[in-house]
């Protein structure tokens, strides 16, 4: 995880990602890489995927954080503001 730490803080968030697809490969119960995951993927703007390694982490240890970041990404999604549709 060292090496994906300074990979995300470098910047180099495509290369971090792809040593977290290793990792997963690798350590499929891993619910801190589904959850590492899915925080550069909604950083990136995959916000499907970010969601989806979230229920990964979440379905693994319910007890992840990532349950908190998917509660958190639904609403985000659910967010509803009529005054955007009406200016």
């Amino acid at each position: 995880m060292q090496l994906i730490n300074n990979l995300i803080e470098e910047g180099d968030i495509e290369r971090a990602i792809c040593q977290l697809d290793a990792l997963i490969d690798s350590q499929p119960d891993n619910d801190a890489a589904f959850f590492q995951r899915g925080k550069l993927y909604w950083k990136i703007g995959e916000t499907a995927r970010a969601m989806n390694d979230y229920a990964a982490a979440v379905r693994i240890n319910p007890d992840s954080p990532a349950a908190t970041a998917l509660e958190h990404s639904h609403d985000i999604q659910n967010f509803f503001n009529p005054d955007l549709l009406n200016p």
